[in-house]
């Protein structure tokens, strides 16, 4: 070997040598957005241990921190091993953490709703929230670069510790590792499909087709759209969101809503119907298993204003009426009836709802009426103020965070087989979903929902994205991250703890039912108060992380 061969040699392991040296890689939490911009300190904590059900998703992050440049960063999670049972690698998802533009609560720090047209009006920063897809990145000096770790435990897993290891490696960084052991304990969690939590976020097609620019409705789209409604079918979803009007809420998204059906009013004054695109649309969601229910937007949208194709003119017309005019009766009435028929041909009548959202009791009234005259066996949905007046009409009722089911009135509904829920928006500064929420407020949902006895929670954006979703969640209505709670292509911080708060709920149900029907009364209260400290005041006291790893650890216990 050459003298210069040798000097290479030396060279190189030297670099890595000082690389290595300025270089940090510890386990983190998964509650905290670690800042990119700067050298996180964590002490050394090279060992993870965590605790799981068979058949459950559990999350970890670690961080890496440098004070030099490096280049083709990869990580790798080895298979984990229990003697001969092993958890496969392939149950192992691990993602870079990628940054994009938040900002904040309204000044008064009460909540988030209202226009914001000024961005620079707005604290705003760089803030850890999507889980990128690349193999490999390049780190700057003195940046922080966290590391989230999912693993789904197979549901065939047998109980016992399992131990592996997550590598950290790059052209300029020798191989670095962290030890991680699960343990597996002997309850299994069903399939996400078998959940009976009901789990309702409003999906967007529209915003899927404009992003990547493909023709609506198009192979191209509905191919686009498979991993995102695959992803969320994973998660329990029990909803597909359909509208059967043009803006349902008057545009407010960056990419409005249209109607699947479409309305001609024909030479003779009938009226004809496509439901071509509903069919597609409702056929597409059921193909990744989210086929339970069909909720159909609105027939009292924000604007009182229905579209229709006028064939004796060939232009797009509207109707202009309230609920309980001749008009709107008319309008509403005719399509009703019509779409139950073709709702019963397809197979669907039973699990679809005509869906509204945060309206007046008196609308609300007018419309069921026309609902049950054109058909009344159509169930009917309501996502908003609770009113004991219209309670017994509604099927699926969904109520504002803060509100509650009288005790009497949600047994009843349990017993009718109703569908009885909660949901939270921008009005609540916390807990909240915003790209600058802590992360584990997501999780703190699924907790409350138990807590408040409701079947599930609903939130009113999954997909509906801003201009540049992946640069800059902020928008002109609301704080950021409010439109959407998860990337094209990508998962989020927010989404992964939303599944651990869905999966908590189950877990609870389970246990629930089981110490009722065994008569452990001891076990049941010291589940009754472990879940009643998630309130909205004790949420504010302690936070959301602490209060959320003290009871999945008493959970995990029982």
């Amino acid at each position: 070997m050459t003298t210069k061969i040798k000097n290479s040699i030396i060279a190189l392991c030297l670099g890595a040598s000082m690389a290595q040296a300025q270089t940090a890689l510890n386990w983190g939490s998964p509650d905290v957005r670690y800042p990119q911009s700067e050298v996180t300190s964590i002490k050394n904590t090279r060992n993870l241990s965590l605790r799981a059900w068979k058949g459950e998703r559990v999350n970890a992050q670690a961080v890496l921190s440098t004070h030099t440049d490096l280049s083709e960063v990869t990580v790798a999670v080895s298979d984990l091993k229990n003697g001969t049972s092993i958890i496969p690698a392939s149950a192992c998802k691990t993602n870079f953490v990628g940054y994009v533009m938040t900002d904040e609560l309204n000044k008064d720090g009460k909540g988030a709703c209202g226009h914001r047209p000024n961005k620079a009006e707005w604290d705003s920063s760089m803030v850890a929230d999507i889980l990128d897809i690349e193999p490999f990145i390049d780190l700057k000096a003195n940046t922080t670069q966290p590391i989230w770790v999912n693993v789904w435990v197979p549901r065939d897993a047998k109980a016992g510790k399992y131990h592996g290891s997550l590598t950290v490696s790059g052209k300029d960084l020798s191989p670095t590792l962290l030890n991680l052991e699960i343990e597996v304990l002997n309850r299994t969690l069903p399939a996400p499909k078998d959940w009976e939590v009901h789990l309702d976020l409003w999906q967007n097609p529209y915003s899927v087709a404009r992003y990547y620019d493909v023709p609506l409705w198009s192979k191209e789209h509905f191919d686009a759209m498979r991993p995102l409604m695959k992803l969320l079918a994973d998660a329990g979803q029990k909803v597909v969101t359909a509208t059967i009007m043009h803006k349902p809420w008057n545009g407010q998204t960056e990419d409005h809503f249209d109607s699947m059906v479409g309305k001609t009013k024909k030479l003779d004054g009938s009226w004809a119907y496509d439901y071509t695109v509903f069919d597609q649309w409702v056929e597409f969601m059921q193909s990744v298993g989210i086929d339970q229910q069909i909720n159909c937007y609105t027939i009292i949208p924000w604007a009182l204003s229905f579209d229709y194709i006028d064939q004796a003119t060939n232009r797009v017309l509207y109707v202009k009426a309230k609920p309980g005019d001749a008009l709107y009766n008319e309008y509403w009435g005719s399509f009703l009836t019509d779409f139950a028929k073709h709702l019963r041909q397809k197979g669907w009548f039973e699990k679809t709802t005509i869906a509204m959202d945060e309206r007046g009791l008196k609308d609300m009234k007018e419309a069921i009426k026309v609902i049950k005259k054109a058909d009344a066996a159509f169930k009917i949905s309501l996502a908003g103020n609770y009113h004991s007046e219209i309670e017994k009409d509604l099927y699926d009722y969904c109520i504002a965070v803060g509100q509650k089911f009288p005790a009497d009135v949600k047994a009843d509904r349990t017993k009718a087989g109703k569908i009885s829920t909660v949901y939270n928006c921008c009005s609540e500064p916390r807990p909240n979903t915003f790209t600058f929420s802590p992360p584990a407020e997501a999780t703190w949902l699924g907790w409350f929902a138990q807590t408040g006895n409701y079947d599930g929670y609903l939130r009113w954006s999954y997909n509906s994205w801003t201009k540049a979703p992946l640069q800059d969640s902020r928008f002109r209505s609301w704080a950021a991250g409010d439109c959407y709670i998860v990337y094209p292509d990508r998962s989020s911080i927010r989404m992964e703890r939303l599944i651990e708060g869905i999966q908590d709920y189950e877990k609870i149900r389970i246990l629930k039912a089981e110490f009722a029907s065994q008569g452990k009364s001891a076990k049941l209260k010291q589940l009754e108060q472990i879940l009643s400290r998630f309130t909205i005041e004790e949420l504010t006291a302690k936070g959301a992380g602490q209060m959320v790893e003290m009871a999945r650890k008493k959970l995990n216990e029982m």
